[in-house]
């Protein structure tokens, strides 16, 4: 788990610095990606045990962390359909999807 953790935090970042708006898109979904499983891994990994206590049980697995990556799901979709929305537009605006700054930079001098 720790791996893949790492795994996808790296290749998030890398692609979150690249100067287009797709592998920037894609960057922060695998940052997310590695937010839900490192939450989801910090709430005891149990196979095959009720998500509550009860008396039959001779475990529990921690329903918290269920619901805070349930939640963080949904939050990470709404915000990637938002940034898709401002990349089309800027794309549309501006017909590229380069999202450097250094000719805007210019031309205010």
């Amino acid at each position: 788990m720790a791996s893949a953790v790492g795994i996808l935090t790296a290749a998030g970042t890398y692609l979150i610095l690249r100067l287009r708006t797709f592998p920037v898109i894609v960057g922060l979904a695998l940052l997310s990606y590695a937010v839900n499983i490192f939450i989801f891994a910090s709430g005891r990994l149990a196979v095959a045990l009720p998500p509550v206590l009860s008396t039959q049980a001779e475990g529990y697995t921690d329903p918290l962390t269920q619901a805070l990556v349930l939640t963080a799901i949904v939050i990470s979709f709404g915000m990637t359909a938002v940034i898709v929305m401002l990349a089309l537009g800027a794309f549309l605006e501006t017909g590229s999807d380069r999202i450097d700054t250094d000719d805007d930079d210019e031309g205010a001098r």
